[in-house]
């Protein structure tokens, strides 16, 4: 599984998420700072990565577009800089892989972790 982390998160977060065995690439790498979260969405998923990030924005588009990827991972804590925050998201990728494959929204707070498949429904889409 390769990820791709939002220009949100420190691009420390490359090297300490390899160190648990995940390939990863920082948007600032990858495209322009500024831009717009649709286009970094789309990039991912026309690389089929899964995309990580702290800004709850994304969790919006998924849903309005009703798409079924890419797969994203929404990091909702204060501490974005601790080892313990990135071995927590190690932790949620390897225990989810299946989703995440298929297409999730994985959401990781200090209440834990929530996943939602993709595409997102919409409390008026709903049968």
């Amino acid at each position: 599984m390769k990820l791709l982390v939002d220009m949100n998160l420190s691009p420390s977060w490359i090297d300490r998420l390899a160190r648990h065995g995940f390939e990863a690439v920082h948007w600032s790498t990858i495209g322009a700072a500024t831009a717009p979260d649709v286009e970094i969405l789309a990039w991912a998923h026309q690389h089929s990565v899964v995309l990580v990030t702290n800004d709850l924005d994304f969790s919006a588009i998924l849903a309005a577009g009703a798409v079924d990827g890419p797969s994203v991972v929404q990091i909702r804590t204060q501490d974005l800089l601790s080892d313990t925050v990135v071995s927590i998201v190690a932790q949620a990728l390897e225990a989810h892989r299946e989703d995440i494959e298929r297409g999730a929204l994985l959401s990781i707070d200090e209440a834990g972790i929530r996943v939602r498949v993709l595409p997102l429904r919409r409390p008026h889409d709903l049968p």
